[in-house]
């Protein structure tokens, strides 16, 4: 194993007395073309182009000396730190860090970054870091080849936001670019860059700045709960919610559904939006979709007011969902069995639905186990009580099917 290993970031600026001095020492250098380029590097160093930092992390362990590797920004910030510290590396480094490139892109934007979502965005994770960028007003985005401003803005398609893109950080070709989304598609774009994904309507932080990073918690600020009353939503009275669309079924499909940050949920049949705005509350995105152009207005007006992001599609299912970026989780409001198909073709993770009476919620489970889902069915009655006399206040009987896929599940 390396004698000694140094992990110094670089951000462009001169090398710490620290990192110099640990260069100076080292027999054996790691980084990429422009590191190992630096003059700070010894000339008799063994030196590895750093690809692979699995394969690198093997070399540096079979090796006798002082090890350095170099890496962009903060080396502990979506890093190298992490690969080289693994337990089947079995490697202790010491960290000069630097200005991670998360930090300098806001500082070139003049942004403050503490309300931000910061991702890292490969190919095989693009989907969901794009699903970040729609369900929140400001995201980093640390990009990789095949998953740069490009491919963000054609996968946010439809979707409006700006995009401040930041190339070549702290080197002589450093260039930001600010564009809206739908022209970063139309231009190639140099590596390394950082996109400062930024638009919609979210809630920004309390006067006098935020508690906590990434985003608030709590909300409405006044308001504690899920499954809430349609009236905490809504602006007066509630529109027309149809069978079923109780707070406490709300609660169960909200269960079921599971939504998380990086998830794209449908929701079909949107309602009041009640459900679109709790979704959103998690921190996924939501597409909301309702045939009625009212239960668009009125889903739309209760995202403004709870200041969380959705996409609002007036459009009757099953066939507006074509043209819909695929989904991880559904929810079905109304549509009954061709709904539910159409959805299982899409092969979301889960699909949460529910029927008025035992043949339609048979019919649904025929078209979940059909398109080899496994099925979960319940018949749920929620009774509201006066607590005074209690007297029934309200009475909500229903069937609440879910079907998942077993392989997906995680």
């Amino acid at each position: 194993m390396a004698d000694r290993v140094t992990v110094i970031g670089w951000d462009g600026s001169p090398l710490t007395a620290a990192a110099r001095s640990a260069l100076g020492a080292a027999t054996l250098v790691a980084g990429a073309a422009h590191h190992l380029a630096l003059p700070e590097v010894p000339g008799g160093a063994e030196r590895i182009r750093l690809g692979s930092v699995d394969l690198a992390a093997r070399r540096i362990a079979g090796h006798r000396g002082s090890a350095v590797v170099l890496a962009d920004g903060d080396p502990g910030f979506f890093g190298v730190v992490r690969t080289l510290r693994a337990p089947e590396h079995g490697l202790e480094v010491e960290v000069v860090p630097a200005v991670s490139s998360v930090a300098a892109a806001f500082a070139r934007a003049g942004m403050p970054w503490d309300d931000a979502q910061v991702v890292v965005a490969h190919p095989r994770t693009l989907r969901r870091a794009v699903n970040v960028c729609r369900a929140h007003p400001k995201v980093a985005v640390l990009t990789a080849p095949g998953a740069g401003p490009a491919e963000l803005a054609l996968l946010l398609d439809g979707i409006h936001r700006t995009f401040v893109i930041c190339e070549e950080l702290g080197t002589d070709r450093e260039e930001v670019t600010v564009v809206t989304s739908d022209k970063a598609a139309d231009h190639v774009w140099r590596d390394p860059n950082v996109v400062i994904v930024v638009g919609g309507a979210g809630r920004g932080p309390a006067p006098g700045g935020s508690w906590i990073a990434g985003r608030e918690p709590a909300f409405p600020h006044s308001v504690r709960g899920w499954a809430l009353p349609s009236q905490t939503y809504a602006e007066g009275a509630p529109g027309p919610r149809g069978e079923g669309g109780s707070p406490a079924l709300r609660a169960l499909q909200l269960a079921r559904l599971g939504p998380r940050v990086g998830d794209l949920v449908w929701d079909i049949g949107c309602g009041d939006g009640a459900l679109t705005v709790e979704v959103a509350r998690f921190g996924a995105a939501v597409i909301a979709v309702d045939a009625d152009p009212a239960a668009c207005a009125r889903t739309d007006a209760a995202a403004r007011r709870a200041g969380v992001q959705a996409q609002v599609v007036n459009g009757r299912a099953p066939h507006v969902l074509e043209r819909l970026p695929e989904p991880d989780v559904v929810r079905i409001g109304g549509g009954g069995a061709a709904v539910v198909t159409a959805c299982v073709e899409r092969r979301p993770e889960r699909i949460v639905t529910h029927a008025a009476t035992r043949d339609e919620a048979e019919a649904l489970c025929t078209a979940l186990t059909a398109g080899g889902y496994a099925v979960d069915c319940a018949f749920v009655q929620a009774v509201g009580l006066d607590p005074q006399g209690w007297s029934e206040r309200e009475r909500s009987v229903v069937f609440v099917v879910s079907g998942s896929q077993p392989e997906r599940a995680r």
